[in-house]
């Protein structure tokens, strides 16, 4: 069964940091894109950032110079460094697998929930 478990959310202060990590079964992650999301309340679920099985990346402008995505396959594991954390930021993030073939087939986390707040 495709597993998608992410962690590391959490309160943090304006100006903090937090490491979010997703861990992924491997049939899955090896040929998949790998993104996280996010959706704050009330509001639709937005992309944050991707990055594909050859480490090309994209950012939504919200997250650029301040977040980083990256994937260790040997983990089967996708990360998101963010820095400099704002209100703004506080959401449930989502990790998100998109299989890199013809049908595309979509898989979602549980998401974990990040708060910026003092």
């Amino acid at each position: 069964q495709v597993q998608l478990v992410e962690s590391g959310g959490g309160l943090v202060q304006p100006g903090g940091s937090l490491r979010l990590s997703c861990a992924a079964s491997g049939c899955i992650f090896r040929t998949s894109t790998m993104g996280w999301f996010r959706q704050a309340p009330g509001k639709q679920r937005e992309l944050v950032a991707t990055i594909t099985t050859d480490h090309r990346t994209t950012y939504a402008d919200s997250a650029k110079g301040r977040f980083t995505i990256s994937r260790v396959n040997d983990n089967n594991a996708v990360y998101l460094q963010m820095r400099s954390l704002k209100p703004e930021d506080t959401a449930v993030y989502y990790c998100k697998a998109t299989k890199e073939d013809y049908f595309s087939r979509v898989y979602w986390g549980q998401g974990t929930q990040v708060t910026v707040s003092s």
